[in-house]
């Protein structure tokens, strides 16, 4: 069985407050307005799944944006970013040789050692899934850790999907169930079409002995709790992370506040059972 889980958490690396310059290695086209950096660390950096990097474009400004590559592999830091604004739309137009500034890492991660010894759930909604992709990553090199491993993902159109290699590479495999849903399609898509938290109740789990990570629009993921819920999964063992408005990353703020947390210090990766009361507040 896994272990127990509202707070286990690996201890998370140490983060720095002044931004590092780091130089772009590499940027890919991941969907219309989506752009994964590779950035270069200008020393040793270490990361846990789930945690995030403030970004800085100076004259611009500073977002939070999650790490979304393989936590082994720091050489070549990963940041898949949606041009939403000003600052997401310098980053996005970053090229090779150019710099960041860069700190971190902050926040809480997924628990992917606590969910060892049972079926693991990871759901994603549009650009949900680069959080979880690094908790993908984590979870595939120890594969006979765990029982069986889902993936639950879905996004607005076929051209909307991310990391699409990656994802056939995934649908190939014995060892990893990925069911993939859009809201809509044109004629020669051949998937399902529908919402993601449909895709909850026919997948292959056994609820007693699940975790469950789950990213996406917040409407999104209410409703996919409510389905984990009415198919057994435990309310400790289902984990959100939350996005709200992030500016220093250090707790001083209180722009992220969300009831009693500041999501910066004590998210993103939050239970759903610390969670529950606040998220059925729709105004905050």
């Amino acid at each position: 069985m896994p272990g127990t889980a509202d707070t286990v958490q690996a201890r998370p690396p140490r983060s720095w407050i002044e931004p590092a310059s780091w130089q772009v290695s590499q940027t890919r086209l991941e969907a219309p307005g989506v752009v994964t950096l590779g950035l270069t660390p200008e020393g040793p950096f270490e990361f846990l799944p789930g945690q995030f990097n403030m970004l800085y474009q100076p004259g611009i400004g500073e977002v939070p944006i999650s790490i979304s590559g393989d936590p082994a592999d720091t050489g070549h830091v990963l940041h898949t970013i949606r041009d939403v604004g000003p600052v997401t739309r310098a980053l996005c137009a970053l090229r090779p040789g150019q710099r960041v500034g860069v700190r971190g890492p902050y926040g809480t991660s997924w628990p992917v050692a606590a969910a060892e010894g049972g079926d693991l759930v990871i759901v994603a909604g549009g650009i949900g899934l680069p959080p979880l992709r690094p908790a993908i990553y984590a979870a595939l090199g120890r594969r006979d850790r765990f029982g069986r491993v889902v993936l639950l993902y879905g996004a607005r159109t076929p051209g909307d999907l991310l990391f699409t290699d990656e994802l056939s590479a995934w649908r190939a495999r014995f060892d990893l169930d990925v069911d993939l849903t859009v809201d809509t399609a044109a004629r020669d898509w051949r998937g399902n079409v529908g919402v993601v938290p449909d895709l909850v109740e026919r997948a292959p789990f056994g609820p007693r002995a699940t975790t469950a990570f789950v990213v996406g629009p917040e409407v999104m993921m209410r409703f996919t709790v409510r389905a984990l819920l009415a198919a057994g999964v435990a309310d400790d063992r289902v984990y959100l992370s939350m996005e709200r408005n992030m500016r220093c990353a250090v707790a001083m703020c209180g722009h992220c506040q969300l009831g009693p947390f500041l999501l910066c210090r004590d998210g993103p990766v939050v239970s759903y059972r610390q969670l529950a009361r606040w998220l059925a507040i729709r105004e905050v």
